[in-house]
């Protein structure tokens, strides 16, 4: 199978968290925790508002995949994802994603990534592991 990208490619999406995608997934997954809802509960924590959820970032990649990649015959067989920075409502953020390895024999195509808040700071890094389908 001939791939339309290459090992160290590199593919760049922008996100902005705004109040739809926070509002939408509260609504879709019922997840009303103080942390994400009520300001004074996590500005008594230490966070200077309410944190996103953290799968929200989850989504920003299922859209990456599914829509951004230049093939369409592609699926997610694993992903990994490390938070090291809360992302608030409003938040811009950066996706970064290279392809660290290709396996043709088995139509396997890994990604290394990064969130990438407007101040520079790494929200969140994985590893994104897809199929190719024939």
């Amino acid at each position: 199978m001939e791939y339309p990208f290459r090992e160290n490619d590199v593919f760049e999406a922008a996100f902005t968290v705004s109040g739809k995608i926070h509002e939408g997934f509260i609504g879709l997954f019922g997840d009303k925790n103080p942390m994400h809802t009520d300001p004074a509960f996590a500005s008594g924590r230490g966070y200077k508002g309410i944190i996103m959820h953290g799968n929200i970032l989850n989504g920003f990649l299922s859209y990456f995949i599914g829509e951004l990649l230049p093939v369409k015959n592609v699926i997610i067989h694993s992903q990994e994802i490390n938070y090291r920075k809360p992302v608030y409502l409003d938040d811009k953020l950066t996706l970064k994603a290279r392809i660290s390895e290709i396996h043709e024999s088995v139509n396997v195509v890994t990604f290394k990534y990064s969130f990438v808040k407007e101040n520079g700071e790494t929200a969140a890094s994985g590893s994104i592991q897809t199929g190719i389908l024939a």
